[in-house]
Formats: C-alpha cells, structure tokens, sequence
C-alpha cells in the first residue's frame, strides 16, 4: 500500500484548524496519531543563534573585509522540502553511496534521499529536472515537516 503524502498533508492543515486535540488513523500497513496540545512558549526545536559583539576598529585602519561563506541562493533555485519528521538518510544503505551530490544532474522522478519515519524508509523523489545546487541537511539528521533538504537550480 502507498501512502499519499499530500492528502496527510490536507489532512493535517484541516485537523489544525479544528479543536481536535488527539487524532488516529488506522490502516492495514500503517498508523497515524496526532496530538496537539497548547505551546507554553517553548519551540519544539530550538536552534542557539550565536551573540558576538563588534570590535571597535581604530580610526586610522582599514575596514576589515568580511569573509561571507555562505553561497548566495539563487531565485529561480528550487527547494526540495521534507514531507514529513524523520532522520535523513543520503543512501540506500551505510555502505552505499549517496543517492545525489552537489553538482549532479537529477530527473523528475529520481530519488534523492529516504527519510526513515516510523521505522519506515521512505524515498524522496525531485519534482523537477536539474541540477542538485545544495544538500542542506547530513546524513543521519533528524529533520523537521517543511524543512529544506536541498536546492536544484531547474533547467
């Protein structure tokens, strides 16, 4: 049995804007519960943003020059986004090798990557054709619904 992302997705968004605090689905292969409760403030993942404080330059010196490792991203880049919370995985398996690269050309259809939800591995596929710009996340990361896990640049 195949599982259609986008109508958990629809059905996810429809549960949200409800009062419905708990919710399970039962299938044959799988099992889906929901449960919502009110945030008391605190993020389920927080990420620490580094605090650095500017040091005054003297008068006489230079500017001093700003070294930018992050690549620009480019507009007509497009995300791949995770559908769904699980651990990324790059390849099949711990001894094979990554599904894609930066810098490799990808098909409509192509799998780049399984994301393990439930103790169940699923493949995801790009949507467009073009080539991988950026992989976002490492291997054996766990990742968040909507999360970017790469950018193609289409052609």
């Amino acid at each position: 049995m195949s599982i259609d992302f986008q109508k958990i997705r629809e059905l996810l968004g429809a549960i949200a804007q409800t009062d419905i605090t708990e919710f399970t689905l039962k299938g044959e292969a799988f099992e889906l519960t929901v449960k919502k409760g009110q945030s008391q403030g605190v993020p389920m993942a927080a990420v620490p943003v580094p605090i650095t404080t500017p040091t005054p330059t003297p008068l006489n010196s230079p500017a001093p020059v700003v070294d930018n490792p992050t690549p620009a991203v480019d507009p007509k880049w497009v995300e791949i986004t995770s559908p769904m919370v699980g651990t990324f995985y790059r390849s099949p398996a711990p001894t094979e090798p990554p599904f894609v690269e930066t810098g490799d050309r990808v098909t409509s259809g192509q799998t780049v990557c399984i994301i393990e939800a439930m103790k169940l591995m699923n493949e995801i596929e790009t949507e467009i054709t073009g080539q991988i710009m950026e992989i976002l996340v490492e291997n054996g990361e766990p990742i968040e619904f909507g999360q970017p896990l790469m950018r193609i640049n289409p052609s």
